[in-house]
C-alpha cells in the first residue's frame, strides 16, 4: 500500500511538473539527443571567447546543455585535438574578447593552437573588434599571436600596453562606522584580509603582487614575440607607446590585416575550399565525440575547480554549474580509480584558489591513497592551483604548471568582523550568552577577541600553518626551512614556483598526461578516462525536486505520454547514464584515447 501511495504521489509530481517547466527541459534535452548532423566535407570551425571561460566542463549533467555561461579551457583543447586529425576541419577561426583572459587559459590555449597549427597543418584565424586595458589583455593579445593571422576591425582599438590590478581599501571606512577587522595572517604575505585591515598596500603585498603581475606580463610577450617573430624588447617598447588604432598597430607589425568579421569569415572559408561551411566550434564539439572505449589501460581524469569545501555535492538547480570543490566526491573519484584495474595512472587537474583546511586535506589523503596502491598521480595545473589548491597538490608524483598559473599560497587566514559598536551607532544593540569556555563566544560579532581567545585562535592558525608547511616539505622532498622561507602565504607564478622546487615542470594539460603515461611506463594507445564524480541525469533531478528515483523516472515517461515523443530519447539516454555509473558513484564521463 505504502508502495502504491508512493507510485501515485510521484505520478501527480511528474504530471505537475510537466505541466510547469517540463516542456522547457524536453525542448532542450531532444535537442541534445537528437542524431546530430554530419560534418561538411569543407569546415571552419569557429571558436568564440567572448562569453569567458571556465577551467573545466561543469560536472552537472544539465548545466551545459541549459547555454549558461561561456566554454571551457579543457573542451575546446580535447576538441582541437580531435579537430587536427579531423580531414574535414580546414581551419579555425577564433573571435578574442575585448578584454584580459585569465594568463594561465592563455598559455593552455595558446599551446593547443600551436599543436594544431603543427601536427594538423592547418590555419587558426584570430578576429578582435578592440583590445582595452582591462585586467589581463596582454594575454589576449599573446593569444592572438599564436594565430596564423591576427586580424583586428577596421578604426577598433588596440590599447594591449600592461597589465593592471586595483584593490579597494576598507580600513579607513571601518574606522569610521566603528567596525573591527580581526584577523589572523600567517604570514605576510597572506593578503587577502589585507584590504579589511590596511588603508593601503603594505610592502610584503606591494610586493608579491607586482611580482606575479610582472612574471605574467614577461610570459605574455616573450610568448608573443617567439610567435610573431619579434624581438621581445622591441615589442614590448612598441606595446608601451600605445594605444593605437587598428590600422597603425597594422603598421607597427603588431597585427596582420584589418577587417570586419564578415571579412575574415569570407578569406577563411575561401582558404578551406569550394563549398565550405563554418560551423559553431561547440556544435562541432558535440558532433564529433568519438565513440566510448571501454577497455585496455586507461589513465583517469579527476578535475577539480573552483572553492574546496567539505561535503558532496547535492541540492540546487541541475540546470546550473557549481563552482565548489567537494572533498567527498573527489575523494570518492580517487578511490574508484585506485580500485579500478584499467586505471595505471591519475591526472589530476586543479583551478582552485583554495579553500577549507579540512577539505583540502582529505582530498591530499585519497591522493596519498591511490600513490600507494600503484596508481602515479601528476598534477595539471590550470587558472589557480594556490593555498588548499596547493595543498591537495603538494604530494603528486609530479606537478605540471602552466608558466602564468598562480600557486603557491602556502599559508592560512582566519578571524572574523566584530559588529556590535557600528550596529549600536543604529540603535541595535548585540549581546552574547554563552555556556562553557570563554572561547566558545570568541566568533561572536558583538566584540572583537579577548586577549585570551586571540591567543588559542592564532595558535589554531600556527598549527594549520605548521602542518601546510610539513605536507609541502614531504611532498617536495624539500627541507621545513626552506618551505617556511618560500611560503609565508606567497603567490607564486607557475615559471616562478619551478625555480623554486614547488612545481616539477611548465606545460599544459597534455604535458601531464604524457608524464602520466611516462609514470606508468604506457604507449601512446592509451585513453583517458573521466572520473570527476558527476550526477547522472537522474540524480539530478532526484536531489533537486527531493523525490525518489521512481518519481524522477515517472516525471520523464508522464513528459513522453503528453508531449513531444522525441522524449523517449531522453529516457533512453538517462537509462544509458544510469549503467554508466562506475563503482562507487563515480560517473565516467568519457573514454577517449589519446595519443
Amino acid at each position: 500500500m505504502k508502495q502504491f501511495f508512493l507510485t501515485v504521489a510521484g505520478v501527480f509530481v511528474g504530471l505537475l511538473l510537466f505541466v510547469v517547466g517540463v516542456p522547457f527541459l524536453l525542448i532542450v534535452m531532444a535537442a541534445g539527443a537528437a542524431r546530430p548532423a554530419p560534418v561538411p566535407a569543407h569546415t571552419v570551425l569557429q571558436l568564440d571567447l567572448r562569453d569567458g571561460l571556465t577551467d573545466q566542463a561543469p560536472k552537472n549533467p544539465f548545466a551545459a546543455l541549459s547555454g549558461g555561461g561561456g566554454d571551457s579551457v579543457m573542451s575546446i583543447i580535447e576538441t582541437l585535438r580531435r579537430a587536427e586529425k579531423d580531414d574535414k576541419v580546414q581551419g579555425v577561426l577564433v573571435r578574442l574578447p575585448e578584454g584580459g583572459i585569465a594568463p594561465a587559459a592563455a598559455d593552455e590555449l595558446r599551446l593547443a593552437f600551436k599543436h594544431f597549427r603543427e601536427v594538423g597543418k592547418k590555419p587558426i584565424y584570430a578576429h578582435s573588434q578592440g583590445l582595452y586595458p582591462s585586467g589581463m589583455v596582454t594575454s589576449t593579445y599573446m593569444l592572438g599571436a599564436a594565430t596564423s593571422e591576427f586580424w583586428m576591425q577596421p578604426d577598433s582599438s588596440f590599447q594591449a600596453v600592461g597589465v593592471s590590478t586595483e584593490s579597494m581599501f576598507f580600513k579607513r571606512f571601518f574606522d569610521k562606522y566603528g567596525v573591527k577587522a580581526e584577523y589572523e595572517q600567517r604570514y605576510e604575505y597572506k593578503n587577502a584580509v589585507n584590504p579589511y585591515l590596511y588603508s593601503d598596500y603594505t610592502p610584503a603585498h606591494r610586493e608579491s603582487t607586482l611580482s606575479w603581475m610582472g612574471s605574467v606580463y614577461r610570459t605574455a610577450l616573450t610568448s608573443a614575440a617567439v610567435d610573431r617573430k619579434r624581438d621581445p624588447v622591441l615589442l614590448t617598447k612598441t606595446l608601451e607607446e600605445g594605444p593605437y588604432g587598428a590600422q597603425e598597430a597594422q603598421a607597427k607589425g603588431l597585427i596582420d590585416k584589418v577587417g570586419q568579421v564578415s571579412d575574415i569569415q569570407a578569406f577563411s572559408l575561401d582558404k578551406a575550399g569550394k563549398g565550405a561551411k563554418l560551423i559553431d566550434f561547440d556544435d562541432y564539439a558535440n558532433r564529433s565525440k568519438p565513440p566510448s572505449v571501454k577497455t585496455g589501460p586507461a589513465i583517469a581524469v579527476i578535475g577539480a575547480e573552483g572553492a574546496i569545501v567539505t561535503g558532496a555535492s547535492s541540492g540546487g538547480s541541475p540546470f546550473g554549474g557549481d563552482s565548489n570543490v567537494y572533498s567527498d566526491d573527489v575523494a570518492q573519484a580517487f578511490k574508484a580509480a585506485a580500485d579500478d584495474k584499467d586505471v595505471k595512472a591519475i591526472v589530476f587537474r586543479v583551478s582552485s584558489p583554495g579553500g577549507s583546511d579540512t577539505a583540502s586535506e582529505q582530498i591530499l589523503a585519497a591522493v596519498k591513497s591511490a600513490k600507494a596502491a600503484g596508481k602515479p598521480v601528476v598534477v595539471s595545473m590550470g587558472t589557480y592551483a594556490a593555498s588548499g589548491g596547493y595543498w591537495i597538490s603538494s604530494q603528486a608524483n609530479s606537478i605540471v604548471a602552466e608558466p602564468s598559473t598562480l600557486t603557491g599560497s602556502i599559508g592560512v587566514y582566519g578571524g572574523k568582523f566584530a559588529l556590535g559598536d557600528a550596529l549600536a551607532r543604529f540603535g541595535v544593540d548585540t549581546k552574547d550568552l554563552h555556556v562553557g569556555g570563554d572561547y566558545s563566544q570568541a566568533f561572536g560579532s558583538a566584540e572583537g577577541f579577548t586577549p585570551d581567545q586571540r591567543a588559542k585562535f592564532a595558535g589554531w592558525m600556527d598549527r594549520i600553518y605548521a602542518g601546510f608547511v610539513a605536507r609541502v616539505a614531504e611532498g617536495r622532498k624539500l627541507p621545513p626551512e626552506r618551505v617556511r622561507e618560500i611560503a609565508k602565504g606567497r603567490v607564486w607564478t607557475g615559471e616562478q614556483a619551478k625555480q623554486l622546487g614547488l612545481v616539477d615542470e611548465l606545460g599544459g594539460f597534455y604535458d601531464a598526461v604524457d608524464k602520466a603515461k611516462a609514470l606508468a611506463k604506457l604507449d601512446d594507445g592509451v585513453r583517458l578516462k573521466r572520473m570527476d564524480g558527476g550526477q547522472s541525469p537522474f540524480e539530478a533531478i532526484e536531489r533537486f525536486l527531493g523525490v525518489s528515483e521512481a518519481s524522477a523516472k515517472t516525471l520523464a515517461a508522464a513528459a513522453w505520454v503528453l508531449g513531444d515523443p522525441r522524449s523517449q530519447a531522453i529516457l533512453d539516454e538517462m537509462a544509458h547514464a544510469r549503467l554508466r555509473a562506475a563503482p562507487g558513484g563515480a560517473s565516467v564521463l568519457a573514454d577517449t584515447p589519446v595519443r
